[in-house]
């Protein structure tokens, strides 16, 4: 690809031209004279080989090319200041990347009016998320493929805080078998009964959680398959409540009446991929999903 002969410098000026109506009022908002900036200008045409101006009385106005391209152009200053100012971040310790491990089980409204209140304070950092089950967040730090893990335990040799708590809740279709007995319902009925279980993403450690008593069992890869399953009727199983709080109301699903065991509860902790190291990007993230759990 040949090197282009056009400038950044070339089309900012004559953005300016436009957006201030004319070349004294660009030269005197860009603090320059006149005619640099119509030298600027007239330079930028001759590379180009099409006229991008005319002039209308004393004002100038982009031809029909000139309005195409100025819009082209716009969006490449503006990505070209955001690397800059990416770049000079990154010479300050800010990160590029952030890459963010969380278990499923994780409400999400938390995580997503957390990342929306990250981007106006990322200064161009992109996050790079990863959605997991057990403990495939485990993996992600013993790996070194995460900076900050929302997980449902702290492995050895990382440091991490309690973040939230969250209840999952035996439930089933109203129509299920399970409810049609008419009476509470003991681990000797849900062995006769299809459990539905969410499996656990990690490859190598790979660890099980809740009631496992039923022998008739089907495997999904994720909380939102698992609900869809129990609310076809399919089977029954333990869901985080957040999750089905709606279709419990709406009486799309229903609590078992268990004698016991209908609930239980998971503590998700926050943990830093690199405790000691961990850039500004990351702790600032950490700490909003910090505030929004506290507030929730």
């Amino acid at each position: 690809m040949n090197s282009p002969n056009v400038s950044l410098e070339q089309w900012r000026v004559l953005q300016v031209v436009i957006d201030q109506g004319g070349f004294a009022q660009a030269a005197t908002h860009l603090h320059r004279s006149q005619s640099s900036v119509s030298y600027a200008v007239a330079k930028l045409q001759q590379h180009l080989g099409i006229p991008l101006l005319q002039i209308e009385g004393r004002k100038a106005k982009l031809t029909p090319a000139g309005e195409a391209l100025l819009n082209r152009s716009r969006q490449l200053v503006k990505d070209a200041a955001e690397l800059e100012a990416l770049a000079h971040n990154m010479e300050q310790g800010w990160e590029s990347e952030v890459r963010l491990v969380v278990d499923a089980a994780f409400p999400s409204g938390y995580l997503m009016a957390a990342l929306k209140q990250f981007v106006p304070l990322s200064r161009g950092a992109r996050v790079q998320f990863n959605e997991v089950v057990l403990s495939g967040a485990d993996e992600a730090l013993i790996e070194g493929r995460a900076d900050l893990v929302i997980g449902g335990q702290v492995p050895k040799g990382f440091l991490g805080d309690r973040l939230i708590e969250v209840e999952f809740v035996a439930v089933a279709e109203p129509n299920h078998p399970l409810h049609r007995l008419g009476r509470d319902v003991g681990s000797d009925d849900l062995r006769r009964e299809l459990q539905v279980v969410i499996r656990d993403s990690g490859l190598y450690l790979n660890r099980s959680t809740g009631w496992l008593g039923s022998e008739y069992r089907w495997t999904v890869t994720s909380i939102d398959k698992a609900v869809t399953a129990i609310l076809s009727g399919l089977g029954f199983g333990w869901v985080p409540m957040h999750q089905v709080q709606d279709d419990i109301e709406q009486g799309k699903l229903s609590l078992l009446p268990m004698t016991e065991g209908q609930r239980r509860y998971s503590h998700l902790y926050m943990i830093f991929g690199q405790s000691g190291r961990v850039g500004p990007a990351t702790q600032q993230l950490a700490a909003i999903l910090k505030e929004n759990c506290c507030n929730g």
